[in-house]
């Protein structure tokens, strides 16, 4: 157990899961569930993201990609979310819907949107498997379960958080994170590229 891997990681999760700036987001899905399941969003997130901590490079390897060549691919994804973040623009789109569950059932929407992807996401897990590459696993489960933490009150006191920053407060936020989120992105390539090609590194 490394206590500086352990705060390294959470706050690149804390970071890439940008609770905070989701709140549009989850005060959307409230909205339309009419009610939302905090500790079942959580626990659904946490399950999905330990699911590919710990099998995630398994699934890698049936495919023939090592965790340093998914590090690369992983920070060019989160240097795109950081942008989305920075320039307040949208470079991916992802269906919130779910064909086939009942729309109107709010166990459904806090899991599918709420859960995955706005909580767990596509960046959310890249970047679990793209720090498997620099820090221990324990280290990063550690990081995860404290990410927990910050995502079940942001859930449960969303309106308050709200009204506390107002709109102004929560871009300002949702923008410095992405300044930290690019720079952890440059770092993420320039740790893992030279792996890709050792040669050139000599």
């Amino acid at each position: 157990m490394d206590f500086t891997e352990i705060g390294k990681a959470f706050l690149i999760l804390f970071a890439v899961i940008d609770v905070i700036g989701g709140i549009p987001m989850i005060l959307q899905v409230r909205e339309k569930a009419g009610v939302i399941y905090p500790l079942r969003a959580t626990l659904v997130s946490l399950g999905i993201m330990i699911v590919f901590l710990f099998l995630g490079e398994k699934i890698l390897g049936l495919v023939g990609v090592d965790v340093n060549s998914f590090a690369v691919a992983g920070a060019f994804v989160l240097f795109f979310i950081a942008l989305e973040m920075i320039l307040g623009v949208k470079l991916f789109k992802e269906d919130h819907s779910a064909p086939g569950l009942p729309s109107s059932d709010p166990k459904v929407y806090s899991i599918v949107p709420l859960a995955f992807p706005v909580i767990a996401g596509a960046g959310t897990i890249t970047t679990i498997l793209s720090l498997r590459a620099e820090f221990q696993q324990v280290n990063i489960a550690l990081a995860i379960l404290l990410n927990m933490i910050p995502v079940l009150l942001v859930l449960f006191l969303t309106n308050r958080i709200e009204r506390l920053l107002g709109r102004v407060g929560l871009i300002v936020l949702r923008k410095a994170f992405g300044i930290i989120l690019l720079a952890i992105s440059i770092k993420l390539f320039a740790g893992n590229i030279t792996y890709l090609f050792p040669h050139t590194a000599q």
